[in-house]
């Protein structure tokens, strides 16, 4: 895509992948969450939907995978940020295949965009069923794998979609190396390899949603591309008019897994 056809839609940019791995580029990333209203907004709406997932979430034990620049604690200020970069402001470091918990202690497991660049996914939700207790659960936004999400992906955005791959990421730093299809290919196209490999990590749902919101966004690199008070109307397009083809259409998909004893 030609650079003045890229302004003209407000596109992001792609980024130079060495700087993701720096924290500034973290901090940076909360100061635009915090402007921009679609962003804020969105993601808003996937920590309510986090929240939603839980019967009694001011007594519960939330972790939050990958937390970066984001605001979880505005919506749920019981919840455990943490990521494998050292974020000021965070309540925790470590590696998501290594968690710092007791075994069935954790009522929900919650990420945005984390899985994808997570290296190996297997020791991940191994560590997901250690840790969750019988009932808990683990919901993540990731990106979905639909004929738009992967025009959009594999044409305009700075990390691979390959939905061929393994259950691996590229070599490389913990945010510039990824695989954003990888969600698709472990809980979809693998979806038996999955079952068979988590007896107790039942698929609850995988829901698509967002065709073009977070475009409308301008994303953390491009310019907001409507005025905020124009999001409810946006949403109302994403959601409502374009609800029946987001087969066809939608960049995301919220997943949730539950934590079940199997005989």
């Amino acid at each position: 895509m030609s650079t003045s056809l890229r302004d003209s839609l407000a596109l992001p940019e792609k980024q130079n992948v060495n700087d993701l791995d720096d924290p500034d580029t973290t901090l940076l990333h909360a100061t635009i969450l915090k402007k921009k209203v679609f962003l804020q907004r969105l993601y808003t709406e996937y920590y309510q939907s986090f929240r939603a997932a839980l019967d009694a979430p001011e007594d519960a034990v939330i972790v939050e995978l990958g937390s970066g620049g984001g605001f979880i604690k505005d919506v749920m200020p019981n919840a455990i940020t943490s990521d494998i970069l050292p974020i000021p402001g965070l309540d925790q470091r470590f590696d998501a295949a290594a968690m710092p918990f007791e075994p069935c202690s954790i009522d929900l497991i919650c990420m945005i965009n984390t899985l994808h660049h997570i290296p190996d996914v297997t020791a991940m939700l191994k560590e997901c069923t250690r840790c969750l207790k019988p009932g808990g659960r683990v919901v993540m936004v990731e990106p979905a794998n639909t004929p738009f999400s992967r025009l959009i992906y594999q044409n305009l955005h700075h990390e691979p979609f390959d939905p061929h791959s393994d259950w691996s990421v590229p070599e490389g730093g913990p945010l510039s190396s990824s695989n954003q299809a990888l969600p698709w290919i472990v809980f979809k196209r693998d979806r038996e390899r999955f079952e068979t490999t988590f007896p107790e990590l039942e698929l609850e749902s995988m829901r698509l949603h967002t065709p073009l919101r977070y475009m409308l966004s301008g994303g953390f690199t491009a310019r907001q591309m409507l005025p905020g008070w124009m999001y409810p109307a946006a949403y109302f397009l994403d959601e409502v008019l374009l609800r029946p083809f987001h087969g066809i259409v939608a960049l995301s998909m919220t997943v949730t897994l539950q934590r079940v004893a199997r005989p």
